[in-house]
């Protein structure tokens, strides 16, 4: 379960599930919309996806050779549970930030 749970908190995994959620998308439109992923790491994370059943890997035979990446419904599942918690991220983040903030200035944190 431990192994599991990594690869599903894992902060790469979450933002491709995310961005895979609307359209098939290719590896250069996941590079581009996944901000400061390496492409190695990308590529790695789209292995341990696939590897686990939440990723299809489509390739096409065309010139130039053309490979897709869509979630299967495995992976649509996981996408809508991880849903909640990225808005509840976006929700919250100027409170935690706020928070922070205080922690380290050595005041209470502001109630909201």
């Amino acid at each position: 379960m431990r192994d599991i749970l990594a690869r599903v908190g894992d902060r790469w995994t979450v933002l491709i599930l995310t961005n895979l959620t609307q359209t098939p998308l290719r590896f250069t439109e996941l590079h581009d919309r996944v901000p400061g992923i390496s492409q190695r790491m990308l590529s790695h994370t789209l292995r341990a996806l696939t590897r686990d059943g939440l990723v299809d890997r489509a390739a096409y035979a065309e010139v130039p050779p053309r490979v897709e990446y869509t979630l299967t419904p495995l992976g649509r599942s996981l996408a809508q549970a991880v849903d909640g918690v990225v808005r509840w991220t976006r929700d919250h983040q100027g409170d935690l930030v706020r928070n922070r903030d205080a922690f380290d200035g050595g005041r209470p944190p502001v109630p909201r």
